[in-house]
């Protein structure tokens, strides 16, 4: 069995002459938690609808489960979407909303609906309704609606926007006890990558359209990490130095930079050994980087998203 669960070719959407998504191929493993970020309207939602069947793509493949093309009408019922908000009835309740969509889709089984209420911490909300309830409340009781049928793959759509502390405290909470109880893959889109971060098992990130990196979250926290930045004009005649010296831990990020991450005291003796090997160094600085500031970097902004 593959370990990707879904994965995406070169998947386009197109608007007129506007390409909402473009040529995104991405690879989700099963069991991650797979944090797509990206600013509003870089192509998050369009991408979800695609995978949840709710909009067709205009050009390349989505792969689910082993299945491709029409063969994907045989498992979406193994896809869980909560996409562009809860669709709810405010003047019912939980139980209510809950047993309409178990109705739709044949679900008969007894206890099925206080197990998934309790799942997502809304087993005590009695005869309360829906419209009463508080925001986090609200997309609790949507990802309780997307779990009818036992998914396999939860797709979620920004569940944590616009949600206080506490709300995003109670979604995040939700989303880790399926994952790790259920071995739910989730595939979840934001735009704040320090929330994403304290679940997030692997990202892909999107700007204007364009995938522009796939990562897991240990690359990520390694390249976020306390490190030395070396600026020199050829870092591969850097890299016998660092090898001598017994530092395995480095990487060479471009043309001019090397990031080093381990030995950070030891700055001197390293800028005198490349001295020594006749190689001027531009730049040599202790630094590290927040999650946020890297994704702002890579996506050219300063502008929160």
């Amino acid at each position: 069995m593959s370990e990707l669960l879904l994965s995406t070719s070169a998947l386009t959407k197109q608007f007129g002459r506007h390409k909402a998504v473009d040529q995104v191929s991405m690879h989700i493993k099963r069991g991650a938690i797979y944090g797509f970020i990206g600013r509003n309207g870089a192509g998050k939602t369009t991408t979800l609808r695609m995978i949840g069947g709710l909009a067709s793509p205009t050009a390349g493949e989505i792969e689910m489960f082993g299945c491709r093309g029409r063969e994907l009408k045989q498992i979406r019922s193994r896809v869980g979407c909560l996409i562009e908000g809860p669709g709810l009835y405010g003047n019912m309740t939980a139980r209510d909303n809950m047993k309409m969509k178990c109705l739709l889709l044949g679900v008969q089984k007894k206890g099925y609906i206080e197990e998934l209420l309790e799942v997502v911490g809304l087993k005590d909300v009695g005869k309360k309704h829906v419209k009463r309830y508080s925001l986090g409340m609200k997309q609790r009781l949507g990802i309780a609606m997307a779990l009818i049928g036992e998914p396999d793959l939860l797709v979620l759509d920004e569940p944590i926007n616009g949600l206080d502390p506490q709300g995003i405290a109670e979604v995040r909470e939700t989303i880790l006890r399926l994952n790790k109880e259920r071995n739910m893959t989730i595939l979840i889109s934001s735009h704040i990558l320090e929330e994403l971060s304290k679940i997030a098992t692997d990202y892909g990130i999107i700007h204007q359209g364009t995938l522009l990196q796939e990562i897991t979250d240990e690359e990520l926290r390694e390249r976020c990490s306390e490190r030395l930045e070396i600026t020199l004009s050829s870092p591969e005649l850097a890299i016998p130095v660092l090898d001598r010296l017994g530092i395995r831990r480095y990487q060479v990020m471009d043309k001019e930079h090397i990031y080093v991450f381990e030995r950070l005291d030891e700055s001197a003796r390293l800028n005198m050994e490349f001295a020594k090997a006749g190689i001027p160094v531009k730049g040599l600085a202790v630094t590290n980087e927040e999650l946020e500031t890297y994704f702002l970097n890579l996506t050219g902004g300063n502008a929160h998203a």
